[in-house]
């Protein structure tokens, strides 16, 4: 399996994760300028093509800024890396009302940069994805995106996949169903969370200007070291509180 999952990642996946270790590990404090490209190139024996992209995930990932005349900066606080509770994104939100999970997608696509990042690529090219909205109390609280892999999820669990496949995958998030199936087995969860606007599809989804302002959680479970699944939830204002602490 770890043969597969390095074959599975681009190179510039490798990159991004060695250069989130460093900084986390003090080699690039927060606060701290970035090296330029040249610099940081030789330092890291990459190219500056393959550096540059890994910047830019770097910087949609909130774990460095941009600003002109001052260069890239290390954010001085970096996003939390988890849940305490890995538990489904609707019964997080629901606390003992009411959530409904509204189907908006439940398709096959080619791998994104977001997915091509966080999972292990499927020899067929393609990523189950699905966009669904939770509801709670009736109000649009959460616009979720998960993306996996079957090939890799049934190599793991194959009951999620079933289940994916059935009656529940239309009323349900992904997560759910697949902590359903990999009840009792060590399931981990990380994630990133920032402050962003919803944008134009997202806040016509959510019944929004695209100028709100919203909370976007990304996350990625894994089973052991292997990732299954990976999310973005988008939470607009007014949404329930989404209890997170960042892992210790």
């Amino acid at each position: 399996m770890a043969g597969r999952q390095t074959q599975g990642r681009r190179p510039v996946v490798a990159l991004y994760e060695r250069m989130v270790e460093a900084v986390r590990a003090g080699t690039y404090p927060p606060g701290s300028a970035l090296p330029t490209e040249p610099r940081l190139a030789a330092e890291l024996g990459v190219s500056r093509p393959a550096l540059r992209e890994a910047l830019i995930l770097l910087q949609e990932d909130g774990v460095i800024t941009v600003r002109r005349g001052v260069g890239r900066t290390v954010s001085h606080h970096l996003p939390p890396r988890g849940f305490e509770f890995l538990k489904p994104v609707e019964e997080l939100l629901g606390k003992g009302r009411q959530a409904v999970t509204v189907p908006l997608a439940r398709t096959a696509e080619e791998p994104t940069d977001f997915s091509t990042q966080h999972l292990v690529l499927p020899s067929n090219g393609e990523v189950r994805f699905w966009e669904s909205l939770i509801e709670v109390a009736g109000m649009p609280a959460c616009l979720t995106q998960e993306w996996a892999a079957d090939e890799t999820v049934g190599e793991r669990l194959p009951d999620a996949v079933a289940a994916f496949d059935g009656p529940e995958g239309r009323t349900s998030s992904m997560l759910r169903l697949l902590l359903a199936a990999g009840r009792g087995l060590p399931l981990t969860g990380s994630s990133t969370i920032v402050a962003t606007t919803l944008g134009r599809q997202r806040g016509r989804q959510l019944g929004r200007p695209a100028d709100t302002p919203g909370v976007l959680v990304t996350q990625v479970v894994r089973l052991d070291r292997t990732p299954l699944l990976a999310a973005k939830h988008m939470l607009p204002p007014g949404a329930p509180a989404l209890p997170v602490w960042q892992a210790r």
